[in-house]
C-alpha cells in the first residue's frame, strides 16, 4: 500500500503543528523537517499528533537546512526514537557514527530507519542507482529513498524500474524524481509498488521541485480508484 507523506517544514513548532492537524485527515504519514525549525523540539509533535510522525533532520550538504555539529543533528533523531515515533531519516552519506548510532537505537525500538540518497543536479545510470540501494541495504536500512532530479522521461523510467531491483533484494523502496518530468514518478511511484511518495501540505510549501500539494495527490488517487472500479 502506498503511503502519502506531507512534509511540513515550518520554522516554529507551533506554526508545524498548526499545520499538521490541517492537513491530518488527507496524510498517512507527516514529515517534520527539524532543519527548518528556529528551536528543535520532537516530544509536541510526537504528543499532540496521532498519524505517524516521520522525524528529517536534513543537512546543507544533502539540500538540507541544518549547518551544525552532527551529534547535534542526530540528538533529535535519536530522541524521536526514544519516543517511539515511526520513521526517521539519515543520509546514506552521513558519518558512519551516525549510522551506528540510529541503528542501535532502532533495534530495540517500533521505529523504521529510513536510509535516504538523494542527487539533486541529475539521474545516474542504473548501475550507479543500484550501487546505491545495495549501499543502503548493506548499512543495515528498513527503508531505502532514493531521489534524483530528472532532466526527461529517460531518467524517470531509471528511477521508477528500481522498484523491480527492492523487490529482488526484498527491501521496501521509495524512489522518484524531482523537476517537471518528475512529476509523474511522485503518482506512478503508488502502482509501481513504491513503499511511499511525499507532499507539500499546500500548494506553495513544496520541499523539492515538482512536489505536489496533497489536496492534488488525493484527486489523482481517486481519479484513478475510480478508472480502476470502472475497468
Amino acid at each position: 500500500m502506498l503511503r502519502i507523506c506531507v512534509s511540513i517544514a515550518r520554522e516554529t513548532v507551533a506554526e508545524g503543528l498548526a499545520v499538521a492537524e490541517t492537513i491530518s485527515p488527507l496524510a498517512d504519514v507527516i514529515e517534520i523537517r527539524l532543519d527548518r525549525l528556529k528551536t528543535v523540539s520532537v516530544v509536541p509533535f510526537i504528543s499532540q499528533l496521532t498519524k505517524p510522525l516521520l522525524f528529517t533532520n536534513r543537512p546543507i550538504w544533502e539540500g538540507g537546512g541544518f549547518a551544525g555539529d552532527e551529534e547535534l543533528r542526530i540528538a533529535p533523531l535519536l530522541e524521536g526514537v526514544q519516543q517511539g515515533v515511526a520513521y526517521v531519516d539519515l543520509e546514506l552519506k552521513a558519518p558512519s557514527s551516525s549510522h551506528k548510532a540510529l541503528l542501535e537505537e532502532v533495534e530495540n525500538s517500533p521505529s523504521r530507519l529510513i536510509l535516504s540518497w538523494h542527487n539533486f543536479q541529475d539521474t545516474p545510470t542504473k548501475a550507479e542507482l543500484v550501487g546505491r540501494l545495495a549501499m543502503i541495504q548493506d548499512k543495515g536500512a528498513h527503508i531505502a529513498k532514493i531521489v534524483t532530479m530528472a532532466h526527461d522521461y529517460h531518467d524517470v523510467l531509471r528511477v521508477l524500474n528500481l522498484q523491480e531491483e527492492a523487490a529482488r533484494m526484498d527491501i521496501p523502496l521509495i524512489a522518484f524524481c524531482m523537476g517537471r518530468p518528475g512529476v509523474i514518478s511522485r503518482v506512478a511511484t503508488g502502482e509501481l509498488g513504491g513503499y511511499m511518495t511525499y507532499c507539500a501540505a499546500h500548494e506553495d510549501e513544496a520541499t523539492a521541485p515538482g512536489q505536489l500539494s496533497v489536496a492534488v495527490l488525493r484527486q489523482i488517487e481517486a481519479l484513478i480508484s475510480k478508472d480502476k472500479e470502472l475497468n
